[in-house]
C-alpha cells in the first residue's frame, strides 16, 4: 500500500502517451513521460477522430483547438467498387453522427492531434531524448535506464512506446510480432493537386481483390491523406520512414478506376511499410507496470480506431490510479480488467475486415456489396462510437 503520491513514469511520448499524462493531470496527478526523439513530432500521416475519441478530447478542452486543422466528414465509411468507382454503400454523417453519439467525426493529421494534446501536459515533465534500454521490477522501486547512461526510478512505469515495446519484453517477455502478409502505401497529396473527388469531406474506400485504397482530407482540407493496402510478397521493413515508388504504387492499382491513378501521380513519393500482427495479450500489468495503445493491443487500421483506443486507454487508467492511489498495482489490474475485452474485441474486427474489403470478384463479393447496400455502418458500429469511459468506469 502506498500513502505518498506515487511517482509514474510513462515510457512513449505519441498520441498514447501524452493522453496519458494529459488525464492523468485532469485527475490531479503528476507524471513524467520519456520520449525517445529528440523533439515531439508524429510521422505517418493522416487518423479519423471518430466520436469515441472526440468525446474525449472535449473532456480535455483541446477539441475546438484540433477542429481549427481537421476536417469535419460529411460522409463516412463510403464504399466504391474498385473498377469504376460505383457507390456500395455511403452514409450522411452531418445528418446522425451527432444525434447518435453526441459529438461529429474528424479528419486530422497526426501531428496536429498530437499537438492539441501535448498542450494538456507541462513542458517539464516531458524528458526528450530519452530512449529507454531497460527496465528493472524485480526490487522495491522500478528503474528506467536510458541509452544516454542516467536511469530513473518510479512506482508505476506505463509503457506506451507502440508495438516494438521494450516495456512489454520487458515484463511478458520477447514475442516478435509476425507479417501480416500485407503491406501499406500512403501518401499527402497537396489539395491543389488532387483530383475534386478526392476534397470532398469524406472518407472513401475503393475496395477490390486483394487490395483496398483510403482517401480523405485532413490539415483544414489544404491536403488529402491517402493511404492504401496491397499484398506485402518478401517486404517486410515496418518503418514509418520507408518509401516507395509512385510506379510501384501505381502497379499495384494497375486497371482500378483511373481517377485513383491520377491521384496516386499527384502523390509524390509514397511510404511503405508492412502491417505486423500480434496476438491479443491476456493480460498487461505485472506490479507496477502495465501497458497502453499499440504496446497493448496493436490492431490493422482498418476501423480507424488506433489513436482512439489509446486515448480511450489514457482515460481509464487515469480514472483507475486516481481512484486506487493507495495501491497502484491493483489499480492497474482493474484498469486491465476495463479494457482488454474492448480492445480484443476490436483487434479481431479490424483484423477480419482484410478479409471482407479483398474478396475477390465472385458470389461472394457480390454478397458482400449487397450487404454493404443494407447496412448503415455508424449504427452498426455503435458499440465502438457510444463507449464512454467515465461510464464504463463507474458501472464496473
Amino acid at each position: 500500500m502506498m500513502s505518498l503520491m506515487p511517482r509514474i513514469a510513462i515510457v512513449g511520448g505519441g498520441i498514447g502517451g501524452l493522453a496519458t499524462a494529459a488525464f492523468l493531470r485532469r485527475q490531479g496527478l503528476s507524471s513524467t513521460v520519456y520520449e525517445q526523439a529528440a523533439q515531439l513530432t508524429e510521422v505517418g500521416a493522416g487518423l479519423v477522430v471518430a466520436p469515441n475519441a472526440a468525446r474525449l478530447l472535449r473532456r480535455l478542452g483541446v477539441l475546438d483547438n484540433l477542429r481549427e486543422r481537421a476536417v469535419r466528414l460529411d460522409t463516412g465509411w463510403e464504399f466504391r467498387r474498385w473498377a469504376d468507382g460505383t457507390v456500395l454503400s455511403s452514409e450522411n454523417l452531418s445528418a446522425a453522427c451527432e444525434r447518435l453519439y453526441g459529438e461529429h467525426t474528424y479528419t486530422a493529421h497526426r501531428a496536429d492531434l498530437l499537438r492539441v494534446i501535448a498542450s494538456r501536459v507541462p513542458a517539464d515533465s516531458i524528458e526528450l531524448g530519452r530512449k529507454c534500454t531497460g527496465l528493472d521490477f524485480r526490487r522495491g522501486a522500478l528503474r528506467l535506464d536510458f541509452a544516454d547512461g542516467q536511469c530513473a526510478e518510479a512506482d508505476v512505469v506505463i509503457g506506451a512506446d507502440g508495438v516494438h515495446s521494450l516495456v512489454r519484453a520487458a515484463i511478458f517477455g520477447v514475442s516478435p510480432a509476425t507479417y501480416s502478409g500485407i503491406c501499406a502505401f500512403r501518401a499527402l497529396v497537396p489539395a491543389g493537386a488532387a483530383p475534386p473527388f478526392a476534397r470532398r469531406p469524406a472518407q472513401t474506400l475503393w475496395i477490390g481483390p486483394d487490395h483496398h485504397l483510403v482517401h480523405y482530407p485532413v490539415s483544414a482540407g489544404q491536403r488529402v491523406n491517402l493511404v492504401a493496402f496491397a499484398p506485402a510478397g518478401d517486404y517486410t521493413v515496418e518503418s514509418w520512414t520507408a518509401t516507395a515508388t509512385v510506379e510501384e504504387f501505381l502497379a499495384e492499382f494497375d486497371g482500378w478506376d483511373q481517377r485513383l491513378a491520377d491521384l496516386i501521380r499527384a502523390a509524390g513519393t509514397p511510404g511503405r511499410w508492412a502491417l505486423l500482427d500480434r496476438a491479443p495479450l491476456p493480460r498487461w500489468s505485472e506490479g507496477g507496470v502495465t501497458l497502453l495503445g499499440d504496446a497493448a493491443h496493436p490492431m490493422f487500421p482498418f476501423f480507424a480506431q488506433g489513436a482512439a483506443q489509446s486515448i480511450e486507454d489514457a482515460a481509464v487508467l487515469s480514472r483507475c490510479l486516481a481512484d486506487g492511489i493507495g495501491d497502484p498495482a491493483a489499480a492497474l489490474r482493474r484498469y486491465e480488467q476495463l479494457r482488454v475485452l474492448r480492445t480484443t474485441r476490436l483487434q479481431a474486427v479490424s483484423h477480419g475486415r482484410s478479409q471482407v474489403n479483398h474478396l475477390p470478384d465472385g458470389p461472394e463479393q457480390r454478397k458482400r456489396d449487397a450487404a454493404f447496400a443494407r447496412e448503415d455502418p455508424l449504427v452498426a458500429n455503435g458499440w465502438i462510437y457510444d463507449y464512454d469511459p467515465d461510464e464504463a468506469f463507474a458501472s464496473a
